[in-house]
């Protein structure tokens, strides 16, 4: 059975923490319905305590969240044969792994703030993975079983900074570079599912999740085997061909079928307009 799961807060209502719900209302390709509803939930739906929390809430009432709360994003390079190709790369022989800071995630709707001083930023789409069990030197025959759900990452670049350091992080690591949702999907199989991008309408990305180079369950047991990986922690397993810019003013959209659409607006990361409103 495939369920959606999300973590959101209710504008003008109680503090607190996001929380999270069971999402209903939502089709066959993760788009909710103008009745799409919330069953809050009292805890994390990978937590054996969580039990439904009060009455349901319009999803168009709530503000959504990026549903992962991760100690840390793994990053996968390289991993879909079409943009090894793309780039002029070889096919690597082990997962080429590195790390997004928990700081660079957002939800959908956020803003992908642009930093001053980088000429080329770029939109990634990709499918992620949200692990629901402690996982460290797993085999691979039981890796998925540490697996909670999947969902919608947009790994975005600043593909000038990781050109000229010769490393990821800061390319990748900038406040907003990590927006992921709308949902945390379960149930679906992930091996062949359509990973799409668009820039302001137009189709920039178009490739299938059977064109990965390791697989999910090979992902999560090599780098268990690196570090351990915590309840909450993504795994974001690489992007297909079609990785292009984004500029301040654009909205960037990133789809996997059956996991929904995460829509990103695009900004300078200090617009005047925005600070002197």
């Amino acid at each position: 059975m495939i369920t959606r799961y999300a973590r959101f807060s209710v504008p003008g209502g109680p503090g607190g923490s996001p929380r999270w719900a069971v999402v209903d209302g939502v089709d066959a390709d993760g788009l909710p319905a103008a009745s799409a509803q919330l069953r809050p939930l009292s805890d994390a739906p990978w937590q054996a305590g969580a039990t439904p929390l009060g009455p349901s809430i319009a999803l168009d009432a709530v503000q959504l969240h990026a549903p992962a709360t991760p100690s840390k994003v793994v990053g996968i390079g390289t991993n879909y044969r079409a943009h090894a190709a793309e780039m002029g790369r070889a096919i690597p022989p082990v997962p080429k792994v590195f790390l997004k800071p928990s700081t660079a995630v957002v939800g959908p709707g956020a803003t992908i703030r642009i930093p001053p001083a980088t000429v080329r930023v770029d939109h990634e789409a990709e499918l992620a993975v949200v692990i629901g069990e402690r996982a460290t030197c797993v085999p691979l025959e039981r890796a998925l079983a540490h697996v909670f759900g999947a969902t919608v990452c947009n790994d975005v670049t600043a593909r000038d900074f990781q050109r000229t350091d010769g490393t990821f992080a800061r390319g990748k690591g900038f406040d907003t570079f990590c927006p992921i949702g709308p949902w945390l999907t379960t149930g679906l199989p992930l091996t062949d599912l359509r990973v799409r991008a668009w820039v302001d309408g137009t189709l920039r990305q178009d490739g299938r999740t059977s064109d990965l180079i390791f697989g999910i369950a090979e992902l999560v047991s090599f780098v268990s085997h690196v570090m351990t990986l915590l309840p909450g922690d993504v795994i974001s397993t690489g992007t297909p061909s079609g990785v292009g810019p984004l500029h301040a003013g654009q909205v960037v959209e990133v789809a996997v079928e059956g996991l929904g659409r995460l829509r990103s607006p695009v900004a300078d990361r200090f617009d005047r307009s925005e600070a002197s409103a």
